[in-house]
């Protein structure tokens, strides 16, 4: 309940930043539009000025041109605006016009009506249809123009679609663009928003993960107590017990008191047993698990350990079927250790089933080494439970009964030394009809 409280705590939290974030992206945007209005405005008006000075410009330079030539100046009609960045005139002279006479026309005409923008000049030939265009002519903060070899590929005869029946002279201002003057675009809101939600709900879902992660594992280590208590319970009981009917007994019944004394023995033992496992395995750690490798036979050992376990585990009936195919049997491993894996893995296949025990032991050959199955026709373990059961003090759930003995220990420990020998381990389960396990080996 506390976690689905913090989730749903946590989600309205979200949300309430999200609602806050809509509000202030809608009042940003409102500001935004109408500072585009105003900003729209203003550069019309800029666009506007701009013309103005252009126009009155050329049809001053158009003037001196055609005043140099003797001719009386003809302006109406001559500047025809290509786009919001280029310009032709008409200058209707016959004559050819210097390149440098007009750079320095535009230049003085520019300057009168500060014009402080790049630009290219070029001149129209209608005989040889073809444009003789300058470099970019670049203003300078000094009020100056300085010639640029830099060309462009912005003024042709096709672009300009002159009418071919004179001699005309070109503007191209390149920094104007093609839609007006040059505003900065400024960066939606909605992106914020987006981004911050992201990180938000990023930080969110990982730490629920890591709460639930969390609570996962004091469920495990609760389990694992009760695992415990009652494993420990069990025995401690059962020696108080006996000691009591001992010490109450008649000194001469030796007999009874044998029996006793057997019982608080095994009991004893039962329990010393239970508490060094825990004690073993808790000093485990997969950086310092010490090894005492060396060459032996791994289908012998298989042998070995089926013979001891049949003597000792299976009195109730119950049977082991030995398929040892692998040929390169030979391998560099510390035998204690392996001989307590298979004994856990068989362990478990006798705890958890409900009929007679069918074990089968197989080996076989793999070209980096060589696997080891155990397969059981035990109670089977559940989907949802085989991603955990390798877990430290993990055990499939079973509610209040305790009916199976155990710490949540065995298979933790299996593939602790499985994987301290470089090896692996992998499952394979049918619920109802059994287990498999398979122990790969360098």
């Amino acid at each position: 309940m506390k976690i689905k409280g913090v989730v749903v705590l946590g989600l309205i939290a979200l949300f309430s930043v999200l609602i806050v974030q809509l509000f202030w992206i809608q009042q940003a945007t409102k500001t935004q539009e109408v500072s585009m209005m105003i900003q729209q405005k203003e550069d019309s008006l800029k666009r506007k000025e701009f013309d103005d000075h252009v126009h009155l410009s050329l049809l001053n330079v158009l003037a001196k041109i055609q005043k140099k030539e003797g001719l009386t100046p003809e302006l109406y009609g001559a500047i025809h605006k290509v786009s919001n960045s280029h310009y032709t005139v008409a200058i209707n002279i016959n004559e050819e016009l210097p390149m440098l006479y007009l750079e320095n026309l535009l230049k003085r005409e520019f300057y009168q009506q500060t014009i402080q923008r790049d630009f290219y000049y070029g001149i129209y030939d209608c005989f040889t249809d073809s444009i003789t265009l300058s470099n970019r002519i670049t203003y300078k903060q000094d009020s100056i123009y300085v010639e640029e070899s830099q060309g462009t590929s912005e003024v042709n005869p096709e672009k300009l679609n002159l009418k071919k029946d004179g001699h005309y002279f070109t503007v191209y201002f390149p920094e104007m663009g093609t839609n007006g003057m040059k505003t900065p675009k400024d960066i939606s809101p909605w992106i914020y928003l987006i981004i911050m939600l992201l990180v938000v709900s990023l930080f969110f879902a990982f730490s629920v993960s890591i709460i639930l992660r969390q609570n996962r594992l004091a469920e495990v280590k609760t389990d694992f107590i009760n695992n415990m208590t009652h494993e420990l319970k069990t025995p401690i009981s059962t020696i108080s017990l006996s000691a009591e009917m001992l010490l109450r007994s008649n000194p001469l019944e030796t007999e009874k008191a044998h029996k006793y004394a057997g019982i608080i023995y095994k009991e004893n033992k039962r329990l010393e047993h239970q508490v060094e496992r825990v004690l073993n395995v808790a000093k485990l750690d997969k950086d310092h698990v010490v090894l005492n490798k060396a060459e032996f036979n791994v289908n012998e050992l298989l042998e070995e350990v089926k013979e001891n376990f049949e003597l000792h585990h299976l009195e109730r009936g119950g049977s082991i079927h030995v398929n040892l195919n692998a040929r390169n049997h030979l391998i560099q491993a510390d035998n204690v250790h392996l001989t307590n894996v298979i004994y856990n893995l068989l362990d478990n296949a006798v705890k958890y089933c409900d009929g007679t025990p069918e074990i089968h032991l197989s080996t076989r050959d793999d070209k980096n080494g060589l696997w080891i199955e155990i397969t059981d026709n035990g109670i089977g373990i559940k989907k949802e439970n085989l991603s955990m059961i390798f877990d430290k003090f993990y055990r499939v759930p079973t509610g209040n009964l305790h009916n199976v003995k155990g710490f949540g220990l065995g298979l933790y420990y299996v593939k602790l030394i499985i994987e301290a020998h470089g090896g692996k381990v992998s499952v394979k389960s049918t619920l109802g009809k059994g287990t498999s396990f398979s122990l790969f080996l360098p």
